[in-house]
Formats: structure tokens, sequence, C-alpha cells
């Protein structure tokens, strides 16, 4: 029987590249989407054309009600829950002094708050599996004390999921359960495309990243845990 993974904010992007990855590796496929709800479910479409299973589930997640009834949707529809992929996050490129309460508020909710609610939420079904990944999804260079003027917030609440899966991590270890960070720096969708700071002098595909969280929830990761793999380019090393 396939394993079921839920992906948030599946309906585009990286998330769409993450679904679609999932089931190409035999893991039936939650698509968790907000207001996309056609792309949504174009996304199921076709991760039902290669021979899996898939539902589509809604929900603000900065909600924890409606994030916790978004897990339960999934689990439901799929039978169970073996793979999270925190995925969901708004980006904010502004100066430090001209951001907004709301602004600020809006970004460490969306990345770091929506990412507690979920994974909580997940953990029944995880443990229950006896077998579970968490992955988050990052950004290169996240827990480095340094100035990041232009994006601090989302600075900021990136380098929270990095101590919160680390937190996760430990404590799940025994359990059968890895928690993992995938940190994109600059990818082929991203907002700002600084090429010119890249080592490699390009931007990341989203192929490669969906092989980054392809090797975590692989049996090659079943030791790995707790860790922070970058695909940058060599950028914010």
């Amino acid at each position: 029987m396939a394993r079921a993974a839920l992906v948030t904010g599946a309906a585009r992007g990286i998330g769409r590249a993450l679904a679609l990855g999932l089931a190409e590796r035999g893991f039936d496929v939650a698509v968790h989407y907000r207001s996309s709800r056609a792309e949504a479910r174009e996304v199921a479409a076709a991760v039902r054309r290669t021979g899996r299973r898939a539902v589509t589930v809604s929900g603000d997640l900065t909600d924890p009600a409606q994030a916790r009834a978004a897990v339960e949707a999934a689990a439901r529809g799929l039978g169970g829950l073996a793979v999270v992929v925190n995925n969901v996050g708004d980006y904010l490129f502004k100066p430090i002094e001209d951001v907004d309460p709301e602004e600020w508020r809006g970004v460490l909710t969306s990345n770091l708050d929506t990412a507690f609610f979920v994974t909580q939420a997940a953990l029944p079904y995880l443990l229950a599996e006896g077998w579970g990944r968490v992955l988050f999804l990052g950004y290169a260079g996240a827990g480095q004390l340094v100035a990041k003027p232009q994006i601090t917030p989302y600075f900021i609440a990136k380098t929270g999921v990095v101590l919160y899966a680390k937190a996760l991590a430990a404590r799940l270890a025994p359990h059968g359960v890895t928690v993992n960070v995938v940190a994109p720096g600059v990818a082929e969708n991203s907002v700002t495309q600084p090429v010119r700071e890249i080592p490699m002098g390009r931007v990341a595909r989203l192929d490669e990243l969906v092989e980054a969280v392809g090797y975590f929830v692989s049996p090659a990761a079943d030791y790995v845990t707790g860790q922070v793999l970058e695909v940058a380019g060599g950028w914010n090393v």
C-alpha cells in the first residue's frame, strides 16, 4: 500500500512540483490549497495520471482550526498520513524600517505558525504509522546571525523553522519519524533573482528541489534527521 503525503501550498510553483515529484516516487498525495481551487484540482489530476491517489484539501493554515481540518481531511481521504511537506509561506522584500505591523505578522505567521499548526496536527498520524517524514521549505542561509535588512521578517521566520525542525527531530527520532529542512536559495520562480550573487551563476530548477525532498523521503535518508540541505548554488554560504 502506498504511503500518503500532504503538501501544503501545492496548487502552483514549488508545491506543485513537490506534489508531482512525490507521486512519481510512489506516494499518494493530498494537494492543499487556500484559494487556487482550479489549479489544485489540476495538480490532483496530474497525480492520478501517475497511478497514485490524490485528494484536494483547502484551508487558511494561519488559522489553527483550519490547519487541523486540512490535515484531518488529508488523512481521511488517503487513509493515513506518513509525509508532511510544509511549503506554505509568504515572502516580503521591503526595507525593515518600512515594514508595517500587519506585514510583519503576516510573514511570520504564514511561514512559521503554519508550519507549527500543520505539523502538530499531523503528528498523531505520523506516529501511528511508525514511519514518517516531516519536511520544511526553508531559506538558504537562515540560521546565520547576519543582517538581512530587505527581508528581515522572512529571514526570522525561516530561522525559526530551522530551530523548530531541530527540536522536533530530537523528539521524534526514537519513533521512526525524521524531520529535515530543504532550503532553496533563488529558484526559477523566486520573486527576486539576484543571479550575480550566486557563485554557480544560475537559479535553482524546481526539479532540483524535488530531488532534495525525494532524498529525504527515501530509504537512503532513514538515518538522517535534524538537517538543513541548501539547494542554492553556493549562495549565502
